[in-house]
Order: structure tokens, then C-alpha cells, then sequence
């Protein structure tokens, strides 16, 4: 392990240091497998379905203990991520909370520690971090089911690693030998006139050792990666997709990505969610949220609708409307607590909302109307303009018809195109009535 031998000056971090020197002292390793009642060797598919149900068992809204909420989520956060779990387990919680909390003051102290173990950027002040290889990013399609019911996928990636022959030297004999062509600088120059008594002089990566300074002589060079310190891999990864994820969220795979060149770091590997569209749900800007439009015909616009809907965990739900109640066109309706689960609180969701469209019939027989007609409640307007309709002659009224529009922004454009078409035409037709016919035009001088 890292303090293999014992840890020199871990009494002399800034910002404090150990009890009993070299070694942190080991706290409670087991207290967050108990609350999640799984074992120290438990999958993350395990952990993760023991906090779902003792988060639904013990959630204050449904009558838990607040407490015994707050440590469940607090003993998975930690379990769930493989390099804070690795820490819990070699030296306890106490090493987990002091190190998320930043060691407090100056820092250092289990601050420190946990920054090393994390790949933080080392224990001593100062000291500059390892150079990085490139991050991979990938774009991952995901359908609003499985956003919503949450799912593991899989996912493969050809990368590469430090040849583990050579260690990553290249060589048989493990010895790094000095780029002959840069001379270690891992920089060439090149010089090109540009004129005369004028040169430019032009820095580019070593082609040879690829800019590291180092290259293999034939005679010791490795025969697994041929010299290069790197070999190829294919490698399977297994990807949680937590419940109520969103567009565009990051899963980060930290170091998973390989190295893009020998001596540098492993990239990580950056999987940015894209949601499929769905036929029924749309997903709204608040992303607990879901909408979907439904058409109803007349009759049940009047009367009464009910309908079933399939949820996108496989649930059929049924959806009706309240005895008398006219559901008018454009008009939305809400479900309570029907939507999307909230990231992070698979329990609490958020709202399903219905946009209705009436679709009314095109024509109705003369015999339907007459028999529907008394049936149908009259508005006080219509019966303002009957009766003042009533104190007019009929027979000196003229007969109008109205015409179907089929596209109203469509007939307003048109519209106002004649409007200034007309007026265009009405100005020049003026222009030529004013202007004298074979008379000169008068030119104004200025004083």
C-alpha cells in the first residue's frame, strides 16, 4: 500500500498531523455496510437497490426518521464512488469525513491524505501535478424510459496503456534511453530561409519518441509494444444511469480513458447523456416534469372524458374527469406526483400535465341539429343578440354566409399585402392627376 514502510513527517503536514506518526489510525469501516444491511464485498447494483428501498422505507415525507434518512444517503454517497469506498475501507469513515471536509484550516492533516489517495495532486506543497492525457468524450443515446426507471449500460473502448512488459519503458531491459534525434528535449527544430540573410526557426513535437525524450534501441527494444511503451486494449465498461438523469448530464470515468502519450496520465472518459424523443411524453424545462397532448371529440369535451395512458415504468394509469366538467380546446389538466423522478430522490416526483385538443366533427346533419339544439345551454350573449335581433324587421336584413379559413396568419398576410398594394396603386394614380401635362418643372432657389 501507499504507507507500506510508514509515512515519513506525516506529523509534520501543514495544518497538523497524526497521532503515532506514520499511520493514520483506522476508524469504522463497517458502519455504512450495516446501514445499507449489504456485505463489504456488495456490487454497486447491490448497494444501489438496498438505498432505493430503505430510502422509500425511511423518507420524512412518508413518515421516516430524518436521522436515519440522512445517514442511508450519506453511507451510499460514500460506497458509491470506488475511490472514496476504497478509503473507507482501508482507513475508516473518520478518514472520509475529514478529508470531504476539507481538514479545516490551513488544510493538510487528512485533508492532505485524502488528496493523495484521490490522485489529487500530491502530498507535498508545490510539487506540480503529472501532465494528463487527453479525455475521451462520448455522447451516450438514452431513451426517456430508461431516464426514468434508471439502467446499467455497456460500453467498450479501445485505449491505451503503459506496456506491461517493459513497465512502460519501452525497452527488454527496462532502461529508458535518450532520443538520439531531440537529445531528450522531446522538440525538434527545423529551419527554413525565407530569404536572403533571413531564417525562421520552427519548434514541432520529436517525431521519433513522440515527445517524450526517450526512444529504444533496436537491440533492447520491447517486443510487446515494439518500443512504443504503449499497447492497445479493448475494454467493457458498465454504466449507471441513475433515475431522473437529465439532457446533457456527465458521467465521468476518471482514468479510464487511456493514454494518449507515454509518461502522461490517463485521460478520463466523459459520457454526456442524449435523450431520445419519445411518441407520448415530453420532458418540460423543470425535467421532473412531463407533458402530453391528448385529442378528445365532442362528446367527451362535453360529457366526460376517461382514457389510459402507459407510464414509462410499464404502469397503466387511468385518467377520467370530473362528473359535469367541459374541458374546453387548448385547455391543461394536471396529474400530481405522475412525472419524472427528481435525480438523486427517485421517490419524489414531479407532475404530468395533459394538453387537450377538441376535435370537432366537420358538418352535422340538418335532423342532428335540430334535436341537439334545445339540449344545448344558450350564453347570455347569444340571447342579448337574439332579442335585440328580435326588435328588427327580418325581411330588410341581408343574407350573409361565412367561409372556412383555413389558415388565419396566412389570410391576415395576404390581407395586408392587398391592403398596401392597393394603397401603392392609389398613391401613383394620384401622382399622375396632379402633375401638369406638358408643363416644366418649377425648381426652387435657394438664397
Amino acid at each position: 500500500m501507499f504507507f507500506g514502510g510508514g509515512f515519513p513527517g506525516f506529523d509534520g503536514f501543514p495544518g497538523g498531523g497524526m497521532p503515532g506518526g506514520g499511520r493514520p489510525k483506522k476508524g469504522n469501516s463497517t458502519r455504512y455496510y450495516e446501514l445499507l444491511g449489504v456485505k463489504a464485498d456488495a456490487t454497486p447494483e447491490e448497494l444501489k437497490k438496498a438505498h432505493r428501498k430503505l430510502a422509500l422505507q425511511h423518507h420524512p415525507d412518508k413518515g421516516g426518521d430524518t436521522e436515519k434518512f440522512k445517514e442511508i444517503n450519506e453511507a451510499y454517497d460514500v460506497l458509491k464512488d470506488a475511490e472514496k469506498r476504497r478509503i473507507y475501507d482501508e482507513y475508516g469513515e473518520e478518514a472520509i469525513k475529514e478529508g470531504m471536509g476539507g481538514g479545516g484550516g490551513g488544510g493538510g492533516g487528512m485533508a492532505d491524505l485524502f488528496d493523495i489517495l484521490s490522485g489529487g495532486g500530491g502530498g507535498r506543497r508545490g510539487q506540480p501535478r503529472e501532465r494528463k492525457s487527453e479525455d475521451v468524450v462520448h455522447r451516450l443515446s438514452v431513451s426517456l424510459e430508461e431516464l426514468y426507471n434508471g439502467v446499467t449500460k455497456k460500453l467498450s473502448l479501445s485505449r491505451k496503456l503503459p506496456c506491461s512488459k517493459c513497465n512502460g519503458t519501452g525497452s527488454k531491459s527496462g532502461k529508458r534511453h535518450t532520443c538520439s534525434t531531440c537529445h531528450g528535449s522531446g522538440v525538434q527544430v527545423h529551419i527554413r530561409p525565407l530569404g536572403p540573410g533571413m531564417v525562421q526557426q520552427i519548434q514541432s513535437r520529436c517525431g521519433d519518441c513522440s515527445g517524450s525524450g526517450y526512444s529504444s534501441v533496436p537491440s533492447d527494444r520491447c517486443t510487446s509494444c515494439s518500443g512504443s511503451c504503449l499497447v492497445s486494449e479493448k475494454k467493457t465498461f458498465e454504466v449507471g444511469i441513475e433515475p431522473g438523469m437529465k439532457q446533457n448530464s456527465k458521467i465521468v470515468l476518471r482514468g479510464e480513458a487511456g493514454c494518449t502519450e507515454p509518461g502522461l496520465q490517463p485521460g478520463d472518459v466523459v459520457l454526456v447523456l442524449q435523450q431520445k424523443e419519445h411518441e407520448t411524453f415530453t420532458r418540460l424545462p423543470n425535467p421532473a416534469d412531463l407533458i402530453f397532448e391528448k385529442h378528445i371529440n365532442l362528446k367527451e369535451a362535453l360529457c366526460g372524458c376517461a382514457f389510459n395512458v402507459k407510464h414509462l415504468d410499464g404502469r397503466v394509469i387511468r385518467i377520467s374527469s370530473g362528473a359535469g366538467e367541459v374541458i374546453k380546446p387548448g385547455s391543461f389538466k394536471v396529474v400530481p406526483e405522475e412525472g419524472m423522478p427528481v435525480h438523486t430522490r427517485p421517490f419524489i416526483k414531479g407532475n404530468l400535465y395533459i394538453k387537450f385538443e377538441v376535435d370537432f366533427p366537420s358538418s352535422l346533419d340538418a335532423d342532428l341539429v335540430t334535436s341537439l339544439a334545445p339540449l344545448l345551454p344558450s350564453s347570455s350573449s347569444e340571447s342579448a343578440a337574439n332579442g335585440s335581433a328580435a326588435a328588427m324587421d327580418s325581411d330588410d336584413a341581408e343574407q350573409c354566409h361565412m367561409k372556412h379559413v383555413e389558415d388565419f396568419e396566412e389570410e391576415l398576410k395576404s390581407r395586408h399585402r392587398m391592403a398596401r398594394q392597393a394603397s401603392s396603386n392609389a398613391y401613383d394614380s394620384d401622382d399622375e392627376d396632379e402633375m401638369p401635362r406638358g408643363g416644366q418643372r418649377v425648381q426652387c432657389a435657394q438664397q
